[in-house]
């Protein structure tokens, strides 16, 4: 059964971090139909001051942090002492948890004499919520290199499974705390790619680059998002021009949703002890997080 298209989130151009220029496609205004996933970021740009300020030092709690770097690199450092840089196709999958601080800072590649040889960087961040029993949960920090992502190719078809799985090709990222797909997509013009997910799942997808048919009927062009019913099981697929997209799949929690900046609990108390968390020095709880 298809799932059908229920909502187009356009996205609204923003600032974040301290100026960071960046797309914000999915946020607070959406979450009644994107559960489980609450925030989806697209920053990109040749224009070095359009990303440069970065994202310093913040916390989150009750949440996971997906960032996938496509250009440039990010480095980061976070309150558990972890740190490194995430270069092109990386990707950092945090587990907040019980709380974390860290900071996200977008840079240019660089030669080794320090020349500058690229100044275009993008990327995506995506926000998973936690479930109500895992919003306290022990902080985990993944590191997952480009080269260790499984990527399959296929009839002019290339799928980087980054979690989930494709035709028994499993990702790299096999879920932790739920069970989430996260794929990119790249298709060849007049090529086709039919995508398996599960029925009362919610499914998103975001189209980098093209012009794409959906289910056969639908045109789809650059620059936004696409919402998928929860009932049904596939998508169809088919390339007009070459086109580029990342898509996510994850079971609804159906819980309700308290939501404070880099914050997401399920009740205004539990942000409240968060907020009294930040202001007593009290906000992480564990020194010494899970590496995986």
């Amino acid at each position: 059964m298809l799932k059908n298209i229920e909502y187009n989130a356009e996205g609204n151009y923003t600032y974040d971090g301290a100026g960071v220029k960046l797309k914000r496609i999915l946020a607070n205004n959406t979450i009644k139909v994107t559960d489980p996933f609450l925030l989806l970021d697209n920053f990109g740009s040749g224009e070095i001051s359009d990303y440069i300020k970065g994202f310093p030092w913040h916390p989150h709690r009750g949440i996971e942090t997906v960032t996938y770097v496509l250009n440039g690199r990010v480095d980061h450092r976070d309150s558990e002492d972890n740190s490194g840089t995430i270069y092109k196709g990386d990707v950092q999958w945090m587990t907040a948890g019980s709380g974390i601080f860290h900071e996200e800072m977008p840079k240019y590649i660089e030669d080794e004499k320090k020349k500058i040889i690229d100044t275009y960087m993008s990327g995506f961040q995506l926000w998973v919520n936690l479930p109500a029993n895992r919003k306290m949960t022990t902080p985990v920090y993944r590191s997952i290199k480009s080269k260790d992502i499984p990527e399959i190719e296929n009839d002019n078809v290339k799928i980087k499974v980054i979690s989930g799985s494709y035709k028994n090709i499993e990702g790299i990222y096999e879920g932790g705390t739920q069970k989430v797909s996260y794929y990119h997509v790249k298709m060849e013009n007049d090529s086709s790619f039919v995508y398996k997910t599960e029925n009362g799942f919610r499914t998103i997808m975001y189209l980098i680059d093209g012009n794409i048919k959906i289910n056969n009927k639908f045109d789809y062009k650059t620059n936004s998002a696409l919402i998928f019913s929860t009932e049904g099981d596939e998508i169809d697929f088919n390339a007009i021009d070459y086109s580029e997209f990342i898509i996510v799949s994850g079971k609804p929690l159906n819980e309700k949703v308290a939501w404070y900046g880099p914050i997401v609990m399920n009740t205004d108390d539990q942000i409240r002890e968060a907020i009294n968390d930040l202001n007593s020095g009290h906000f992480v709880r564990e020194k010494h997080p899970l590496m995986e």
